[in-house]
């Protein structure tokens, strides 16, 4: 997802808080070994998430998730009670989480800063994007283990993935849903409750064979626009979207960049004339054209894109912009640019 430009990072924030972390984090139940008391089944336990080894001695119980996708992984999972906080959403929450969502405070609705954090006595921290903790974000993933928090981050945005460069990055081997089910098994593990961790993936998995079941898309060409009217964020070959294109057999426009959310012109995109246009519906403000309403209006109304095939017959999949990310919601975006396809005669 295009990143807005995050809230400055506070260190000296992070170092005051320091004691009150210190001494929340060592509370739980879990005791170590040395201790002499009971651990808890598959405590302390370690995983290897984004280069990092990450160890949590006990169930999380003030968790705070600063990315949406993560936060609707851990509602998913029935973890809305052990959540002390959220951020950084583009979207209203998925469908079946209100009643969970609204018992959860919302810290911040882009990247919050490291204090707002810090203030909810955190012992844990999960996020979606390498971006979100890292300098430039809420803060390094460093400064918050130096305080006894562990993070994890979301595989889908670090394996196979070059974070390196600008911009949202480059994807070096094509996302697949394998990548967020691990994210689903792994914070169900981190929480002491792994049983539903296999009970959401086997969900997931079973709506992914329904959605395709007997779909050939290969008639089809698509282009995804995730944000952005005047320098357009449209999606590369092989992110969320490129899950969604590949299973359904049809073509991306733009699989030639690797680039997870290039920017490119409407004088190209009129170019390459996509069949259907997957639009993003952004509840956020952050830059223009967020809303489908704002980009189709763009579309219609701008002499390069208003002569689109696309655009002329009104092909339009619309999705949420978590759809349209590595998350459980690539699968709602699965579903529907399914639907649209055969809704316009373009798959079998």
């Amino acid at each position: 997802m295009p990143q807005a430009t995050p809230a400055p990072i506070r260190t000296a924030a992070l170092l005051a808080a320091a004691a009150v972390l210190l001494t929340a984090c060592g509370g739980g139940t879990t005791t170590s070994s040395a201790e002499g008391g009971d651990r808890a089944d598959g405590f302390p336990l370690t995983l290897t998430n984004c280069g990092r080894t990450v160890t949590v001695k006990a169930p999380p119980q003030r968790a705070v998730s600063v990315d949406q996708g993560s936060t609707e992984i851990l509602l998913s999972l029935g973890l809305a009670d052990r959540l002390a906080g959220t951020a950084t959403w583009s979207d209203p929450v998925m469908k079946g989480l209100e009643k969970a969502n609204a018992g959860v405070e919302r810290i911040s609705e882009n990247r919050p800063s490291s204090e707002k954090v810090l203030d909810k006595e955190p012992d844990f921290l999960s996020a979606s994007f390498a971006s979100t903790l890292a300098k430039g974000g809420v803060a390094p993933r460093e400064q918050f283990e130096k305080l006894g928090v562990p993070t994890y981050i979301s595989p889908a945005d670090c394996v196979g993935k070059d974070n390196s460069g600008g911009g949202d990055g480059a994807r070096t081997a094509p996302l697949t849903m394998d990548s967020v089910y691990t994210e689903v098994r792994e914070l169900s593990q981190v929480f002491g409750v792994p049983e539903r961790g296999d009970a959401l993936v086997k969900k997931l998995q079973d709506r992914v064979a329904k959605a395709t079941e007997g779909i050939d898309g290969s008639k089809a060409s698509l282009l995804y626009w995730f944000s952005d009217s005047k320098a357009p964020y449209l999606a590369g070959c092989c992110g969320a979207p490129g899950v969604i294109t590949r299973e359904l057999g049809a073509k991306n426009v733009f699989d030639d960049t690797h680039d997870e959310w290039p920017q490119i012109s409407w004088e190209t995109v009129a170019d390459r004339n996509p069949d259907v246009l997957v639009i993003g519906d952004l509840s956020r403000t952050m830059q223009t054209a967020e809303s489908a309403e704002k980009k189709i209006e763009f579309l219609e109304s701008n002499p390069v894109t208003r002569t689109m095939d696309a655009v002329k017959n009104r092909r339009y999949v619309l999705l949420s912009g978590q759809a349209m990310n590595p998350t459980i919601r690539t699968v709602e975006g699965l579903e529907r640019v399914a639907a649209g396809l055969r809704d316009f005669g373009l798959a079998e």
